[in-house]
């Protein structure tokens, strides 16, 4: 069974951090890509960035500005997404998600339909 867990988020003050982690299962974790999305009440889920993990290729959205770190433990299976100098507007439900990308030639992708699996998220609450 695929199963994706992220866990660590919580509530910080403007300025804060806060490190993600995506524990992945029951897949080939080296041929896929795991992307990082965000979905904040009454807006759409959008793509914070992506890790292929065949090339270690990454892909930042331009919002993320340098804040934002993802980096990836294949041996372990585990996703990490480092969340620095946080904003109020970075509240969200933040998800990991993977992408089998091989038979479609996609290798980078914060397309949400393009993924396959995803996990439940975890909230990351910003206060000012």
């Amino acid at each position: 069974e695929v199963q994706l867990v992220e866990s660590g988020g919580g509530s910080v003050q403007t300025g804060g951090s806060l490190r993600l982690s995506c524990a992945a299962s029951g897949f080939s974790f080296d041929d896929y890509t795991i992307g990082w999305f965000r979905q904040a009440p009454g807006k759409e889920r959008e793509g914070v960035g992506c890790i292929s993990s065949s090339d270690g290729s990454t892909y930042y959205a331009d919002f993320v500005k340098g804040r934002f770190t993802m980096s990836s433990d294949n041996h372990k299976k585990m996703m990490y997404l480092q969340l620095n100098s946080l904003q109020p507007e970075d509240t969200a439900v933040y998800y990991c998600a993977a992408l089998d990308g091989r038979e479609r030639g996609i290798n980078l992708s914060v397309v949400p339909d393009e993924y396959d699996y995803w996990g439940q998220g975890t909230q990351v609450t910003v206060s000012s």
